[in-house]
């Protein structure tokens, strides 16, 4: 019985080792599959699909080089030769790839052609009436969807108003671009087409770099630009347009579908090679092409993971059913081999084999993915701009990027441990080490600026940023940061921030002068008028009762004025505030605010002491006046509060109300000139000033001022409450 079966099995081996058929087999491309990766594709599906036939194929394969020889001398010289290679070796089918392919067989006769099918695929539209009357050909026609992509990019960016087409100027270029034409005749009136034929490649190139911001951009073909220059569209013009052009980029097929794009409804030339090819094999199996319907490719839905992410693309916007690419793979997807191979294991092995085993290879691959994971973080480290270091969970630096060492010129092992802090300035050594310790010991984010000795021996001002580090396992791990030199940007805030205090002087100075005017000048002229107006009343026993009832209205007037004058200059500049004192200064301004207004305010005052100097008290009033105000504006409440508390090193104060309040989170960050007033007023003292808001809870504003504060604790002050006075920089109280 052996002998029968291993008889049986060598003769069905050797007839399956029998000579095939041989048939004969020319693929014609319009491009070489060196110069076109669309025809390398097609050329490898068409190969792949032959060789499920029952034949033996020959295969020929010759590429036209329509882009590189579009001349008719060219064609001529390569069509007789061609006649003359084939002549005695006629093929039994011819596969054209591509329009120019399908009309050069067009033009090569009856008499070369008798009786050989042909089967094409990569034409773009429809084959022209009268093309080879008498032959027998089918196919795959390549159906371009320039509209269908159009769509799609405008469902996910609704607000565009231009399509900026690009394309190129050589033969293989134009039928894309009619196509991209006639598709987008129906959006013309809904948006604006700008079509980028005849450039130069630089030329094109710089328009893409200044597009609008509601631009996308629509991608044909380029193999020539107007220059002349030759290019390989998907590999080298696809990437020149993509890395120019400062909107998306969408495309018309997959081979163009390159990194960087977005994507569209593509035809999948690979696909349309495939189909051409199976309909080869049917044709060889004795089918006639009449009898073969030609078919249309069909377009997929492609896109771009990281273009999607690139631009704020959201992938439920992308229409049904279609495919994202590059999207990073999940844990499943990346390891479904190993865990599957565990789980194989576990039938085979005992548990306490698999678990050693599975704690080992875990180990190697936690080992190898660490070491990776450095090697990658030291090169990308190294590679970046800022100066980065990193540091275990004793406080002590582990690391420090080239960029960190060539601005401090010292050896990376000096640096190392508590080693950087031999570089920072004395003065903000023990403020620097403070505040590490206090975000290490916290496990929180932290930021601080330090002076740091540069390699010249120069201090620098620096920003350093870190963030605690944390392993899979949740423990944590150190920390990791980043600084760079802003000595140049605070050069610059200082400059600004003492034209600020020269202008906030300046104007108080000026408002002085003309209070003053008002009330040595101006308003001393107003009483002596009403006193003359008074005299001339009482000496004027003639005149009629009109005449003195008109005299009697014009000395009201003139009293009106006078006590207007004496507003004004208590407004500018409130002599209470420097014959009485700030307490007096404030209640009299609330109570005569509160009759001016009808609002209700309700001053209190602790333990304030009369020696405050000028510009604190100044300050202070000042705040006063403009939250009041803001109250009265903004706030639609009807009472008020002032609070102002004294003590040994520091005033301060507090101002609120009832109103409507508002959310912090949800403000649009614009401060307003009132808020910024007060900001800037407070820093030239060495305060700080914060608001507390909620909606329908009123508002609060909260200042606190130091009695003695010398200029650099002032810097450093403004410069701890720099970020709290930027997150209460808008809503209610910044609008006045």
């Amino acid at each position: 019985m052996f002998a029968i079966v291993l008889f049986c099995f060598f003769l069905q081996q050797i007839a399956g080792a029998q000579v095939k058929e041989t048939r004969r087999l020319l693929i014609v491309n319009d491009l070489g599959i060196n110069s076109s990766p669309g025809f390398a594709e097609i050329d490898q599906a068409i190969f792949a699909s032959l060789q499920k036939s029952s034949y033996q194929i020959e295969l020929y394969d010759e590429d036209l080089e329509v882009t590189l020889f579009p001349d008719e001398d060219y064609r001529r010289r390569f069509r007789e030769e061609f006649i003359r290679r084939y002549s005695n070796r006629k093929p039994d089918v011819i596969i054209a790839a591509g329009s120019g392919s399908f009309e050069f067989l067009s033009e090569l006769g009856e008499n070369f052609l008798r009786d050989t099918p042909i089967i094409f695929c990569a034409i773009v539209g429809q084959i022209p009436d009268g093309v080879m009357p008498n032959a027998h050909f089918t196919g795959v026609l390549g159906k371009l969807h320039p509209a269908e992509t159009l769509s799609s990019a405008l469902r996910l960016l609704p607000g565009t108003k231009h399509v900026v087409v690009v394309g190129g100027m050589g033969r293989f270029d134009n039928k894309f671009e009619t196509v991209a034409r006639e598709s987008f005749q129906a959006y013309k009136s809904k948006l604006e087409f700008t079509y980028l034929f005849d450039l130069t490649m630089p030329a094109l190139l710089d328009r893409l770099k200044q597009l609008p911001s509601d631009t996308i951009v629509y991608h044909t073909a380029i193999t020539q630009d107007a220059a002349g220059s030759r290019f390989i569209d998907s590999t080298q013009a696809v990437p020149l347009v993509v890395s120019a052009a400062n909107a998306p980029v969408f495309v018309m097929d997959d081979v163009d579908f390159r990194p960087g794009t977005v994507g569209g409804d593509l035809v999948n030339w690979a696909d349309d090679g495939r189909i051409a090819a199976e309909m080869a094999v049917r044709v060889l199996n004795g089918e006639k092409p009449d009898d073969i319907p030609i078919v249309t490719s069909k377009g997929t839905y492609m896109f771009d993971w990281r273009a999607l992410r690139r631009w704020g693309l959201k992938e439920s916007d992308l229409p049904p059913g279609s495919i994202v690419l590059n999207r990073p793979a999940t844990l499943w997807e990346n390891y479904k081999r190993y865990i599957l191979a565990g789980l194989l294991s576990l039938l085979a092995q005992t548990l306490i084999i698999i678990a050693l085993l599975l704690q080992r290879a875990k180990r190697k691959r936690a080992e190898t993915s660490l070491r990776e994971s450095e090697q990658r973080f030291r090169l990308v480290a190294n590679s970046a701009p800022v100066m980065i270091w990193m540091s275990g969970p004793d406080k002590l630096c582990t690391f420090f990027n080239e960029c960190w060492l060539d601005f401090t010129g010292r050896p990376f092992e000096n640096e190392l441990g508590n080693g950087w802090a031999s570089g920072v300035h004395p003065k903000d050594l023990e403020r620097c080490l403070e505040v590490y310790s206090r975000a290490f010991d916290a496990r929180d984010n932290f930021e601080m600026e330090y002076r740091l000795r540069r390699h010249d021996g120069q201090y620098r001002w620096v920003n350093d940023v870190g963030v605690p580090r944390f392993g899979a396992d949740g423990g944590f791990q150190g920390y990791i940061g980043s600084a760079i030199d802003v000595t140049d940007r605070k050069r610059s805030e200082e400059a600004l921030l003492d034209m600020s205090g020269r202008l906030i002087k300046a104007h108080e100075e000026e408002r002085a002068r003309i209070a003053l005017e008002l009330h040595d000048d101006l308003s001393q002229r107003m009483a002596l008028l009403h006193i003359g107006l008074d005299e001339f009343e009482q000496e004027t026993h003639g005149l009629s009762a009109n005449a003195r009832l008109r005299l009697h209205d014009i000395a009201r007037i003139a009293t009106e004025v006078s006590s207007d004058i004496h507003e004004l200059s208590h407004e500018l500049h409130p002599s209470k505030l420097d014959s009485l004192g700030l307490v007096a200064a404030i209640g009299g301004f609330c109570r005569e605010f509160s009759r001016q207004h009808g609002l209700q305010i309700q001053f209190v005052h602790h333990h304030v002491d009369e020696v405050i100097s000028k510009e604190v008290t100044l300050c202070l009033f000042r705040i006063v006046q403009e939250a009041l105000r803001n109250v009265v504006k903004h706030s639609g409440s009807g009472k008020a509060e002032v609070e102002l508390s004294g003590h040994s090193d520091r005033m301060d104060l507090s101002v609120s109300d009832t109103g409507v309040g508002f959310d912090p989170k949800n403000t649009t960050g614009l401060a307003g000139i009132g808020l910024i007033s007060m900001r800037e007023r407070l820093r030239l003292v060495g305060g700080h000033l914060s608001v507390e808001s909620q909606p329908s809870h009123g508002t609060r504003i909260r200042v606190r001022v130091p009695l003695t504060i010398g200029s650099e604790q002032a810097g450093r002050e403004h410069k701890e409450h720099g970020a709290e006075r930027e997150d209460h920089a808008s809503g209610v109280w910044g609008l006045a």
